[in-house]
């Protein structure tokens, strides 16, 4: 017990330290490489945070733990939206870009729809696999893409100040040069310390994921249970500590791409991987509750990033409830506590309806007022 004790506190350690190296390092690259935070977080920082979940689905797949396999993708995915974003906007409210709202959440609400899809014949086939790893192929190629256009034009801005800023010191009569774009050797400074982060985050997950698991054992819960709650959310505390860490630096962009890439990562990348090594049996427990709420959960950040441009704090205080009421639904099933279906169904025919009618009210009246701000613009001057 005082091993496990010890493997927590050393993990959470780690967890912090590499927390706060991954978002400086990614920070500063961004404006190294000319390219926007939002795109460093939907790529490096959400791949890099999403390497424990990699590494533990690849190897309960080789190891035929299907549940587990399947059960730390879907749950780090609902992990990720609920408490993740929820918590960030507790702390923050996140202001939301126009390209996450027009691109990237839909992309991830594809996601998760195809997989439901490719697992509802209960098996996740190797050619399942190929199909899903061709996504992520297909979205980083993307990503790459529109980060060297950004890079083109930010280059171009660069020089451009560097010339005015030349013209200006040479009418003052003073030596004066810029640095525009920054050293070779300071990118790959901000690559060391994002190697070094993500070195930390996968032993601080691993240790805690550890520590957890061998209490959660002990205790005789479900290996799906585990994959679901514990494993999960261990394997995403990586996303946990980058965003928090994130938004108290100010780089919101970040913290948003990091969750949004991250659950993209997860389902085409990681269970596609996983499927090629091995195919991964899904557990009807999975298809009929696990993988729907993982749809439901992406197709409300539509709505959710699109009101207002924002993530409010009372949204991410609604998130963190539906978090908390998932859980409280997982253990009482685990249990086979007989209040389980009624617990099942409250959720179902009274929060879920009232919180999706809200949610189209909210949306509906940003329509209206979008569409009255767009007549307003093209009115004609007095």
């Amino acid at each position: 017990m005082l091993f496990t004790a010890v493997l927590f506190v050393v993990g959470l350690i780690l967890l912090v330290v590499g927390g706060e190296l991954l978002v400086r390092g990614a920070s500063s690259l961004a404006a190294a490489a000319g390219v926007s935070q939002l795109v460093v977080g939907l790529t490096v920082v959400a791949l890099g945070t999403s390497a424990p979940e990699l590494a533990v689905s690849v190897r309960a797949s080789l190891a035929g733990q299907g549940d587990l396999a399947v059960g730390n993708v879907v749950g780090s995915n609902i992990f990720n939206v609920l408490c993740i974003l929820g918590l960030s906007a507790l702390v923050r409210p996140l202001a939301v870009s126009a390209r996450i709202v027009r691109i990237d959440v839909p992309i991830m609400v594809v996601a998760a729809g195809l997989t439901w899809a490719l697992c509802a014949d209960g098996t996740v086939s190797r050619l399942d696999g190929l199909i899903l790893f061709t996504g992520i192929v297909a979205y980083t190629s993307i990503l790459i893409i529109q980060s060297r256009r950004q890079g083109k034009a930010f280059k171009r801005e660069a020089i451009a100040q560097a010339a005015s800023k030349q013209i200006a010191d040479e009418a003052q009569g003073t030596a004066g040069s810029s640095k525009g774009v920054m050293r070779q050797g300071s990118i790959f400074l901000q690559l060391a310390f994002i190697a070094m982060g993500l070195v930390a985050l996968v032993f601080g997950a691993r240790f805690l994921v550890d520590a957890a698991v061998s209490v959660a054992t002990a205790l005789g819960v479900s290996e799906l249970v585990i994959g679901l709650t514990i494993v999960a959310i261990g394997t995403s505390l990586p996303e946990v500590a980058a965003s928090i860490i994130a938004i108290t630096r100010g780089h919101l962009d970040i913290a948003i791409g990091n969750v949004i890439g991250s659950n993209v990562f997860n389902v085409l990348c990681i269970l596609g991987a996983a499927a090629i090594v091995r195919p991964i049996p899904v557990p009807q427990s999975a298809l009929t509750f696990d993988l729907p709420v993982m749809f439901a959960v992406s197709l409300a950040c539509v709505p959710i990033c699109f009101i207002g441009g924002v993530i409010a704090r009372w949204e991410g205080a609604m998130f963190l409830g539906f978090y908390a009421a998932y859980t409280v639904y997982l253990i009482l099933d685990a249990s086979r506590n007989e209040s389980v279906a009624g617990y099942g169904r409250a959720m179902g025919y009274f929060v879920l309806p009232i919180t999706a009618v809200t949610l189209l009210v909210l949306t509906a009246r940003e329509f209206r007022v979008r569409r009255r701000r767009a007549r307003l613009a093209l009115a004609p001057l007095p």
